[in-house]
């Protein structure tokens, strides 16, 4: 019965995200916005719409291992294991926009979440500066994308939308809002069954609440990024499938955990555990995309190597929680080898694609002055 009540918890998110994301975008577009300051803002809302429902409902629950493991281990699963199957399907393209802005966004605040959490408490004060920075991250992208008068035109901002969701914008204000509504509820619902859910299993497997967080949950809450991700890696939107994942995790920390800790009755306590451990690997996660994107583009070796390093991670937990007798071989192979060497192949990666870039670069403006 547990299981099941999971189970319907995890499907309820997923269609309620869907519907959110849909009745909003078209609200939305149908008044005249663009489709770009949709996609920074609603959708970016939508899909991390069952992370914020969760931990939300976990933090008024007393939860706060709960909380804070859906939204570390969603990032962490964002990155290694959507992009690297997503990267698997087919290799990503990464926009300049991401590169020059978002992913130093995403890496700087996975770090600010490490500092503020070292005393083992987020309070209402560290979540008001987490929602201000939310607010200056939507009215910077605003401000960007309303400079550019071209998408402002009815038209353009109709037929991006079609290219988008596969769908015409026209519709009904009343089935729009039906559908935001119907979502809302669905996430509410879904979501307080999937808290009670991952606790009662938690108790029976002997498992902490920041285990299930950081694997069942946080993966579960992530369904939405997984579908979306993959189907525009499949549909060859190969920059809007790494968007997707670095505007969660951007959302994650500053809307999620942020709100999370304003709304929550007491403070968000974070185990030391989470300190020590996790919030390091989800920055150190973050950094790592910066060598990986500044080639523009993520290739399929680099794909496996993130679902490697997921699956590493995952099994580190296991062993961790069940006290298994190899955690500390296996910690000291991770740390000496494995992860060093890792950072030199991406390093040495990063090198040879700036120079193989700059080499094209000088034979096309000498083919260019020989013309």
């Amino acid at each position: 019965m547990t299981f099941l009540l999971l189970v319907v918890g995890l499907v309820l998110l997923v269609i309620g995200a869907e519907a959110l994301v849909r009745g909003a975008s078209r609200l939305a577009v149908g008044v005249g916005i663009s489709p770009v300051i949709v996609g920074l803002t609603i959708v970016a809302f939508g899909t991390s719409s069952p992370e914020l429902a969760v931990s939300m409902q976990a933090a008024f629950s007393g939860e706060s291992d709960l909380t804070v493991g859906n939204v570390v281990g969603s990032n962490i699963f964002n990155v290694l294991f959507i992009l690297g199957i997503s990267a698997l399907v087919v290799p990503l393209t990464v926009a300049q926009r991401l590169i020059r802005i978002d992913v130093p966004i995403m890496v700087a605040t996975s770090a600010l979440l490490l500092l503020l959490a070292l005393n083992n408490s987020i309070g209402r004060l560290e979540g008001l500066l987490l929602v201000a920075g939310l607010t200056v991250y939507i009215a910077f992208a605003v401000y960007e994308s309303v400079r550019d008068k071209r998408k402002s035109d009815p038209e353009f901002v109709e037929e991006e939308y079609e290219a988008e969701f596969g769908e015409k914008a026209s519709g009904s204000v009343p089935r729009d809002l039906l559908f935001i509504v119907g979502g809302l509820g669905l996430l509410v619902l879904g979501s307080r069954w999937l808290v009670d859910g991952a606790t009662e299993i938690a108790l029976d497997l002997g498992l902490s609440d920041l285990i299930v967080g950081l694997t069942i949950v946080a993966a579960g809450t992530s369904l939405p990024e997984v579908a979306t991700s993959v189907m525009a890696a499949i549909k060859g939107e190969r920059d809007i499938a790494v968007g997707n994942v670095v505007g969660s995790n951007i959302f994650n920390i500053l809307a999620v955990l942020g709100l999370s800790s304003l709304l929550s009755p007491d403070q968000i306590a974070v185990s030391e555990a989470a300190v020590r451990f996790d919030l390091p690997v989800m920055t150190a996660v973050a950094i790592a995309c910066l060598p990986v994107f500044l080639t523009g583009r993520i290739v399929r070796w680099q794909g496996a190597l993130f679902l490697a390093y997921y699956v590493a991670y995952v099994a580190y937990l296991i062993l961790d929680a069940s006290g298994h007798e190899a955690i500390d071989a296996y910690s000291t192979v991770m740390l000496l080898f494995v992860l060093p060497l890792t950072a030199l192949a991406l390093v040495a990666t990063f090198l040879w694609e700036m120079r193989k870039t700059r080499r094209q670069s000088a034979e096309e403006r000498l083919t260019a002055d020989v013309h």
